[in-house]
């Protein structure tokens, strides 16, 4: 619950990986950007879907870029920076096809470089951030058939990944989602 994140700090110190999932607008912006910081300076395996893509992006846009003003939409429609905004065709309940970059972290974790997605979102990167977060070392390695952003990774952490679409919706089906295995097997490799 990221109202209760503040006061359990000392245990996400120890966290072997954390995963942000879909709920946002968050009770506490501040407390999931402190995690997300957390996982991506201190080389913990990391992996956000949905609302915590959106947010790791405002997270590396705030605190790696300085851009102060980087928010979302969908929780201050206001912002001077609107990182995150709504998308043109929101994706609920939809399905779609994903094509990674070649020799991409997320390529080796899902074993391919196409395959079919669901998510259940209306908000993505706004493209006019994509070359300044680039400039942070971010690399955008998932995009849908018409190019749009639909995933990150940061080259030299262990496993700092985000993806729009949720594979975790995989488990509604009964299928485990190869993604998260690799998020698993990078946290088990984690020293405690």
């Amino acid at each position: 619950n990221t109202d209760a994140i503040p006061e359990h700090t000392q245990e996400l110190s120890a966290a072997h990986g954390i995963w942000v999932t879909p709920g946002s607008p968050y009770r506490s912006m501040d407390a999931v950007l402190g995690v997300i910081r957390q996982a991506r300076e201190k080389a913990v395996p990391f992996l956000g879907t949905c609302g915590g893509f959106q947010h790791a992006l405002i997270e590396v846009a705030r605190n790696a870029l300085s851009l102060s003003g980087a928010d979302h939409e969908e929780s201050k429609p206001t912002a001077d920076s609107l990182l995150i905004s709504r998308l043109a065709c929101p994706l609920r309940g939809a399905k779609g096809m994903i094509l990674f970059t070649p020799n991409s972290q997320l390529a080796a974790a899902c074993g391919s470089t196409e395959v079919d997605e669901e998510y259940n979102c209306s908000f993505g990167l706004n493209p006019a951030f994509q070359t300044r977060l680039e400039t942070a070392g971010l690399r955008f390695t998932a995009h849908d058939e018409t190019g749009e952003v639909r995933g990150f990774e940061l080259p030299g952490h262990p496993f700092f990944i985000g993806t729009l679409f949720q594979p975790e919706r995989s488990a509604l089906a009964g299928r485990t989602h190869p993604l998260i295995t690799s998020f698993l097997r990078a946290a088990a490799t984690v020293q405690a």
